[in-house]
């Protein structure tokens, strides 16, 4: 559920949003997800999606198109390849606080993002919902939030 979650929906619903002259549809993200993973694995590659937390973290940082992503990937490569050591040891020197500043900020940007403009309040609540159980559980989480949608746009509650 979290894979397919992040992986195709929000991706689908963060990229739409956030460029709305780009679409792209559930399709088209799953299909090049799963060209990504049969490559990967291929070449002996991790499991990876384009998951929306990058992007979102991309974006609040400033990044606009796709060139942010190619830059970054080219100097962890190049550094991986040259530097491996001594980056390490560069990496080590910043302070913890500030990849929970940056996860932070990506977190808020997906938070933010969610939920249509009549129905913000409704979505914001089942977000939290979900989350709260995904402290716990992660499968728990997925199936109480579909649910509580399922719930909330069968029976109508309002918020």
């Amino acid at each position: 559920p979290l894979t397919f979650g992040n992986a195709i929906l929000a991706i689908h619903e963060e990229n739409n949003r956030l460029f709305p002259d780009r679409p792209v549809s559930h399709k088209k993200v799953a299909v090049s997800t799963g060209l990504m993973n049969l490559f990967a694995a291929s070449v002996g590659g991790v499991p990876m999606c384009h998951g929306a937390g990058g992007m979102a973290g991309h974006v609040a940082f400033g990044a606009r198109t796709g060139g942010a992503p190619i830059i970054l990937g080219t100097i962890l490569i190049l550094s991986g390849l040259f530097l491996s050591d001594s980056f390490m040891s560069l990496l080590q020197l910043l302070p913890l606080a500030i990849l929970g500043v940056i996860l932070f900020i990506t977190g808020a940007q997906l938070a933010l993002g969610s939920g249509r403009l009549s129905e913000k309040k409704a979505e914001r609540f089942i977000t939290l919902i979900t989350a709260a159980f995904a402290i716990w559980n992660v499968g728990v989480a997925f199936v109480v939030g579909v649910l509580a949608a399922w719930i909330y746009r069968r029976v109508g509650l309002r918020l």
